[in-house]
């Protein structure tokens, strides 16, 4: 069922139409080089324009780095990636102050974590304390150095790639770190057909992400993330929303149930669903479809259910208001 507001601002109506052109193009720049995984595209730039940051997790080689070199090629942001290892410390992550033997004086040298998408590659191979060095950068979108606190350039927004834990010289990430990502999401492996074409675009002497030109500015794309928040929200989806999370809540299944900052994340991302269709309000239809990518990865759930068909099997038991 669509819920629509009592009145439509046509000024907000024809910002999502113009935006919506400039999306799909931004997709096609992207899927030119990640072939046959046009539904991950999507959704990664979903949660991008709802200023969420992204876990990748899948075994190594599927294309995760080059997904997200081709997303900062396109919107023409700042890219840079952090190789995450067990010998990898905190300050090269965010930097650290140096003596300038000029100005006779400390100055502080920032990191790599001063950019606009950073590639936190194996984030999981890398020792708790160096993994924690990003958790007040992507929840206040700052770092803080020996006392000083140094902002970060907007937008920043962190793409991490996460082997799985049977691999050697893994580390569980804890659950406040988890919550830290806005979704979690898997490239798995092409369709035949696509990974065909993978090996002649690939086998050039070029790689084809050096081919991106950007499709849109820095500038635009903020402006597309402050449109987002302008998307409406009506009181039949919130109490949807929060009859899904206490039905949740209240399964003896689930150990550890979505906590109310993951409803925040699911609402601002399903707004920015909702400008993808063309609409300047939020369906359930938009709730259900990001809701796995974002609430899954939060939760422990008893047997051997895994956490998105758990998710995907209680929206189908909550009515549509």
């Amino acid at each position: 069922m669509i819920h629509t507001p009592p009145t439509r601002d046509p000024a907000l109506a024809g910002e999502i139409g113009a935006f919506r052109e400039k999306f799909s193009d931004v997709k096609k720049a992207v899927a030119t080089v990640i072939l046959g995984k046009d539904d991950v595209i999507f959704r990664c730039l979903v949660v991008l324009l709802a200023r969420g940051h992204i876990l990748l997790k899948d075994v190594p080689g599927t294309g995760k780095t080059m997904l997200a070199r081709a997303i900062a090629a396109s919107i023409a942001c700042d890219f840079r990636r952090i190789q995450f290892t067990p010998d990898l410390l905190p300050m090269d992550i965010t930097g650290t102050n140096v003596f300038d033997l000029r100005q006779k004086q400390f100055v502080f040298q920032p990191g790599p974590v001063f950019t606009n998408l950073l590639l936190a590659d194996e984030l999981n191979r890398a020792t708790p304390k160096t993994q924690s060095a990003l958790l007040e950068s992507m929840a206040e979108q700052q770092v803080t150095v020996e006392g000083v606190t140094h902002k970060l350039p907007p937008p920043f927004l962190v793409m991490a790639t996460m082997n799985p834990l049977d691999h050697d010289g893994t580390y569980v990430l804890p659950q406040a770190q988890l919550d830290r990502f806005t979704a979690q999401l898997s490239m798995g492996f092409p369709p035949p057909e696509a990974e065909m074409q993978m090996l002649d675009v690939h086998l050039g002497m070029r790689p084809p992400v050096d081919d991106v030109r950007p499709v849109i500015d820095r500038e635009i794309f903020l402006r597309w993330q402050s449109l987002v928040t302008r998307v409406f929200m009506s009181e039949e989806v919130k109490r949807y929303l929060v009859s899904m999370a206490n039905t949740i809540r209240s399964d003896s299944v689930a150990l550890a149930p979505p906590s109310p900052r993951s409803l925040l994340m699911l609402s601002r991302v399903a707004q920015a669903h909702a400008m993808t269709q063309n609409r300047d309000f939020v369906t359930p239809e938009d709730v259900r479809a990001m809701a796995p990518d974002v609430l899954a990865h939060r939760m422990i759930i008893s047997g051997d259910e895994a956490g998105v068909s758990y998710v995907q099997r209680v929206l189908e038991k909550v009515p549509l208001k």
